[in-house]
This record gives C-alpha cells, structure tokens and sequence, in this order.
C-alpha cells in the first residue's frame, strides 16, 4: 500500500516527480479504466479518455490541495474528461446525448472488448437511459462499489442526494428489466 502524502508530494516534487508518476498509473490505471468504460463504453474511446486523465493529472498535480484523496480528484478529472468526450462526440455526430448513449450501447453488441452476456447488455442498456448524474452514481456505487462519502467528494455533491439518485435509478433500472 502507498503512502499517499509521500506519493503526492514526490509527484511534486522536480527529481521525483517521473517515478511518482509511474507508481500512479500502475496504481489507479486499472480502476480508472473500468471507470470511464461505463462512461464512454467504448474501448479505444476509453483509452484516448484515460490518456487524457493522466496528462491533466501530470499537468495539473501542482493544484492538487490534499482537500480529498489523490484517487477521488483523479476520478473526478476522469469523470469530467469522459462526460466532456461524450458532448463532443454527440455534437460531431450531430446528435443530443440520448440518442449517443443509444448507439453506444448498440455497439456494444459488436465490440470485441464487451465480455458481457445478454444479461448485463440489457443492464448497460437500462443504465444508458437514466439521467447523467443517475448513471455515475449508479455506476460508482453498484459496479465500482464505492461508498457514499467517496462518490460525494468525487461528484462534490451532498451524501444525502448521491442516496436518493442511488435510489431513484434502481426503481427506473428494475422497471426498464421488468418491462423488457
């Protein structure tokens, strides 16, 4: 287990800084990974966005205040990163973000990387109709099992809302299976 002040202030630091960087990425490349798979659900996208995560956390680090853990500030710029792809992706398409997440989730059927059976196509489909914040807390919190208190100072959001959006996307998830 790292020390993640002696981690954040390495990354900090001129003559540490590239070793730091690397125990970074075999640390959290994984996890930020999946992330930001159930985001953009789509590989190659997936890896352009990760990509770009880390270089705005290598470019950004110096910012980094130690408010929250060095892994909720990189999901959040992973977050941000992923969602903003997305509105680019759907404004270059020329479509909104509803009709996006459905081709998406069309492709997925298609994708050599989609290991999932027909169970779960159907949940990624269910999830791409919730609201935005709906689907990142449903995401974090079911598949990333992340607790509340993470997921608010990832989202900056009240523990208390992340709870009823948790809520509020299960009964829409439950319904969209029954109904199918």
């Amino acid at each position: 287990m790292i020390d993640e002040e002696v981690l954040v202030h390495q990354l900090k630091q001129k003559d540490t800084q590239a070793k730091a960087f690397e125990v970074v990425i075999d640390t959290y490349k994984e996890r930020l990974y999946w992330h930001i798979r159930k985001i953009v659900l789509n590989h190659d996208d997936t890896d352009d966005v990760l990509q770009n995560t880390f270089i705005k956390v290598y470019r950004n680090i110096s910012n980094f205040k130690g408010d929250s853990k060095l892994f909720s500030w990189m999901y959040r710029i992973a977050t941000n990163e992923a969602l903003s792809f997305l509105k680019s992706k759907s404004k270059k398409m020329g479509v909104n973000s509803e009709e996006l997440q459905e081709r998406l989730v069309a492709n997925l059927q298609s994708d050599v990387y989609f290991q999932g059976d027909d169970i779960q196509l159907k949940l990624q489909q269910a999830i791409a109709t919730l609201p935005e914040k709906q689907k990142l807390v449903f995401n974090m919190k079911y598949f990333e099992d992340l607790k509340y208190e993470e997921i608010s100072n990832i989202l900056e959001t009240s523990v208390g809302g992340l709870k009823a959006s948790y809520h509020l996307a299960t009964k829409k998830i439950e319904a969209f299976l029954k109904e199918d």
